[in-house]
């Protein structure tokens, strides 16, 4: 899930072109974080790795910390940690998605074709590592599965500029859910689903749900959280470097949170019965919070006024619009303090380091929550495993990115791609002739026009000249 600007300089270059194009493509603030070599060296942008790091240890919140229902300020945080963080990761990765595709133009050519590759091969690896950590038998809904999925249904956008990019994002986020309600209820009232998962070979082989899993009843539907990743791709296509781009990038985070959040509780206290129906339909569940909670939980009946809600999983234009707008407002705020605090740099370090390795620290997360046994602690030990877990991220990410840089699982990712660089490159053969000189003659004929010093006469033609 990390980003190397390097990435983004096409195959071949040389050392000189690729630190002028990577200076070109990816500048950075006069200061540098501590955990970056360089400016550009790294290529990587200190304010995403911090967002990126905040959404991981959210994540970490979600799967370990304490229940919300413990109320107060700790409540409250536990709370805010729920979907929205995994928004957050999803919007990141749509910027690591342009990132491997070029930024800040889409790469032409063999470059381009080799990027495309790139990205198939992450996808089928991030959709293979997404179930075996599924297999682990956590409990967890893991997301990997369903970025490997939008990381490939997204490469056709690669192209877009950041106005058309935002304008598919917003109209994915109206009609997608839309659309997705009625299927799910289709599934559900109807026994072709058995049928289609019966003959679906990715369900035979994961044992899940298979493709109809990833798009309709899963827990992350590509079909709503295609919305986050182009949001985040449209993200990228800004110039991040440009004076006021960052505020503006606030402003409209702010806007869509009041849009989707906002819009959700005035629907449900305008529309009638429209809280009696929700929280019938998550069987007594508090809908008076369903427009920013996840404690109305998840639907056991169906009810169109569900359509109206925003909380963060609940999987409708109300919850991806405020938890969108929820993101870049971090994002904002995130690029602004890293830019302009060189002791915020220093003090955001650790979390920085998580976000440059996130993908390792996130698959080792899942692993240590298995072998550990957490899921099976009372849930007064909650608090006490979350901050082992954050504490022990940290310090290992630190270790690791001052002593190797790259995560161990991002430079696996890495080497498997290795072989899109066949993409496009000719076969080896003998060298073409030289332009300009007939194949098989060392000298020819000189053109009439040809202005150079004349060729030393031969012995023959000295001899006439004598005579």
């Amino acid at each position: 899930m990390t980003h190397d600007v390097a990435e983004t300089v096409p195959p071949g270059a040389g050392p000189a072109r690729r630190a002028s194009a990577s200076r070109r493509r990816a500048p950075l603030p006069a200061t540098s974080s501590p955990s970056s070599p360089g400016p550009a060296s790294t290529g990587r942008l200190v304010g995403l790795d911090l967002a990126r790091g905040l959404a991981v240890l959210g994540m970490f919140a979600v799967h370990v910390g304490p229940d919300p229902t413990v109320g107060g300020p700790l409540g409250w945080l536990m709370e805010v940690a729920r979907g929205r963080s995994s928004a957050l990761f999803a919007l990141l990765a749509g910027f690591t998605l342009i990132l491997l595709t070029g930024r800040p133009r889409p790469r032409t050519g063999r470059a381009g074709r080799e990027a495309v590759v790139r990205v198939l091969i992450r996808s089928v690896v991030l959709i293979a590592l997404g179930y075996a950590l599924t297999g682990l038998g956590t409990g967890i809904d893991v997301i990997l599965p369903a970025y490997g999925v939008i990381f490939a249904l997204a490469l056709p956008l690669r192209r877009l500029r950041a106005a058309s990019l935002a304008a598919v994002a917003g109209a994915t986020a109206l009609v997608l859910p839309q659309v997705l309600y009625p299927l799910q209820g289709a599934v559900q009232d109807g026994g072709w689903a058995d049928t289609v998962v019966a003959h679906d070979p990715l369900a035979r082989i994961t044992g899940s749900g298979g493709v109809l899993e990833l798009l309709v009843t899963g827990a992350y539907p590509v079909l709503t959280w295609l919305p986050f990743v182009v949001a985040g791709m449209a993200l990228a296509r800004l110039d991040l470097t440009r004076p006021g781009v960052r505020a503006r990038i606030a402003l409209w985070g702010a806007a869509l949170a009041v849009l989707g959040y906002g819009g959700s509780w005035l629907a449900l206290r305008l529309v009638t019965g429209a809280r009696a129906a929700v929280s019938a339909a998550t069987g007594g569940g508090p809908a008076a919070s369903a427009w920013w909670s996840d404690a109305v939980g998840d639907p056991t009946s169906r009810t169109p006024d569900w359509l109206l809600v925003a909380a963060p999983h609940s999987q409708t234009t109300g919850s991806i619009l405020g938890n969108t707008g929820v993101g870049l407002v971090i994002v904002a705020c995130c690029l602004l303090a890293t830019e302009r605090s060189a002791r915020f740099r220093r003090l955001a370090t650790p979390v920085v380091a998580v976000g440059s390795i996130s993908l390792t620290t996130y698959v080792c997360h899942i692993v240590a929550i298995k072998v550990l046994g957490v899921g099976d602690l009372p849930d007064s030990a909650a608090l006490p495993a979350l901050v082992a877990f954050v504490a022990a991220a940290v310090l290992l990410a630190v270790v690791w990115t001052r002593a190797f840089g790259r995560g161990p699982l991002e430079r696996l990712l890495r080497l498997v791609t290795l072989p899109a660089r066949l993409i496009g490159r000719p076969a080896k053969g003998p060298k073409p002739a030289p332009a300009g000189r007939p194949p098989g003659r060392r000298h020819g004929p000189r053109p009439a026009h040809d202005l150079r010093r004349p060729r030393r006469a031969t012995e023959e033609v000295r001899r006439c000249r004598s005579a």
